[in-house]
């Protein structure tokens, strides 16, 4: 049976009255999106694809069910920006992603677009109908939108992304009033995205962009704002795939991981950067929180904050194959904000990073709470001018009551850490004295000034000193900082 939705949107402008149509087009159990931008009246659609060959790569030659059964969820292995042969037939022609595009503040036109049409009705008609054991289809074009989106209630679905999703910005009052709260520190964002079993692929040619300028210049270099929206979070999901998506301009942190379990994260790339005299502050490239079995790989990251960054209650992370510029790079923390309440890292990896002008390198970040990180693991390293490359503190941002955190620190190995520090500290580590760390070790550590120069360590309360693989040329008070100044 073919459905086929049409939806008027009317806008009072200034220049007079505008008339858009647009239409998600059912057939089967597919759904086929056309945006406001790329024409008032197309109408298209597929054929219903088959459950049996719904998530498969049809690039690959593995397509027969028995490739479905084998391999960790999704199955098979991600897309890497292949496009599926005729898929999908586009009424409407637009020039690929191009580099002019993806220049920071190249999309003026898509987000002037935005202020005068909503998408947000029809993809949220198409989740409705498609979005359980169903494909949805975006189409090459500019999507805009202007409303929250809450789509967590999908269920064996793929999700198909060819155009450009683009998040107004002249509504900020909006934003601030109705994004979603995601519980971890007053938190929010402008998509909620979770179900089981959901593959959302981009093939290199979906595009989100936040406008986060408009963001940054309103927030002012201020750390956090009350109901700045996260662009993307997965929210109590399972199964979950995104792959293929580049991000540009995030409104805050790019993406959340949030109350989820086995999710992969791949071919990702991601891009905010500022150009005004205010910093893209907390423009984290993924934070992990109250999830488990998370696979995070082949990601390219401009932002200003945190690469990657596991938090309270994330057990079994593995990052590998990441590249970071002006970022916190790969960090385990903040955790242990609430006192009465514990937090625990377990079983983490972080592998063959490449970072560039990042001000950390590889490095836990705790408040003097209870808890535990164990079992982490930073191997393959290499960086390029970092303002402190290995940095382990108790007491993160207030410098107080270091020494009587419980949040003990175990087992955590450094392995194959190379390249170049800002200033003349390779290392700084102040463990409690009240929970010394455990089981420290590094192995193969070569970081030198970026003039050549040797680099030092410091470091404090940390058992086993003397045999851990790294000479400690004195002590690293409390309050030491995350990032340095000079020389010490």
């Amino acid at each position: 049976m073919r459905f086929q939705g049409t939806f008027q949107i009317i806008w009072v402008l200034t220049q007079g009255v505008v008339f858009s149509s647009a239409a998600v087009v059912k057939d089967g159990s597919t759904c086929t999106v056309t945006p406001l931008s790329a024409t008032q009246n197309v109408r298209r659609s597929i054929g219903a694809v088959q459950p049996a060959a719904r998530d498969l790569d049809l690039g690959s030659t593995s397509t027969t069910p028995q490739a479905l059964q084998s391999g960790r969820y999704p199955r098979p292995a991600p897309a890497k920006g292949k496009s599926p042969p005729s898929w999908p037939p586009s009424a409407v022609s637009i020039n690929d992603l191009d580099e002019h595009e993806l220049t920071v503040g190249s999309l003026v036109s898509q987000r002037a677009a935005a202020a005068t049409v909503d998408d947000t009705p029809q993809i949220l008609d198409a989740f409705k109908n498609c979005g359980k054991d169903g494909t949805i289809i975006f189409t090459e074009g500019v999507y805009n939108i202007r409303q929250v989106m809450n789509t967590t209630d999908l269920s064996n679905c793929s999700i198909h992304i060819y155009g450009k999703f683009v998040w107004s910005a002249d509504n900020i009052a909006y934003w601030l009033r109705s994004s979603y709260g995601v519980t971890y520190a007053g938190r929010s964002t402008a998509w909620l995205f979770g179900g089981h079993n959901v593959n959302m692929r981009g093939y290199g040619k979906a595009l989100f962009d936040g406008n986060g300028q408009v963001w940054i210049d309103q927030n002012k270099n201020n750390s956090n704002q009350n109901g700045r929206p996260i662009s993307l979070t997965i929210w109590k999901g399972t199964n979950i795939l995104i792959d293929g998506i580049t991000w540009r301009m995030s409104q805050f942190w790019h993406t959340f991981v949030a109350h989820s379990q086995n999710v992969t994260m791949t071919n990702l790339d991601m891009n905010t950067t500022s150009n005004s005299q205010w910093k893209a502050v907390n423009t984290d490239g993924t934070d992990t929180w109250n999830s488990k079995d998370i696979t995070i790989s082949n990601w390219t990251v401009t932002c200003g904050d945190d690469c990657i960054s596991v938090k309270g209650n994330s057990t079994n992370i593995h990052v590998s194959n990441i590249v970071c510029h002006e970022s916190g790079a790969m960090c385990v923390g903040s955790m242990g904000s609430n006192a009465n309440q514990p937090d625990y890292v377990d079983n983490v990896v972080f592998e063959n990073v490449t970072l560039y002008h990042s001000s950390n390198a590889a490095w836990i970040k705790t408040y003097p709470g209870q808890g535990h990180v164990r079992n982490v693991t930073f191997r393959n390293i290499h960086m390029s001018d970092v303002n402190q490359p290995i940095y382990v503190t108790s007491c993160i941002y207030s410098g107080q009551n270091c020494d009587s955190s419980r949040l003990g620190i175990s087992d955590v190995r450094w392995e194959n850490i190379t390249g170049t520090s800002r200033y003349n500290i390779a290392a700084a580590i102040h463990c409690s004295a009240a929970a010394p760390c455990k089981g420290i070790s590094f192995k193969d550590i070569d970081i030198t000034q970026k003039n050549g120069s040797p680099a030092k360590s410091v470091c404090s309360n940390v058992q086993g000193q003397d045999s851990m693989g790294l000479k400690c040329s004195g002590a690293c008070p409390g309050n030491w900082p995350q990032q340095l100044t000079g020389n010490r």
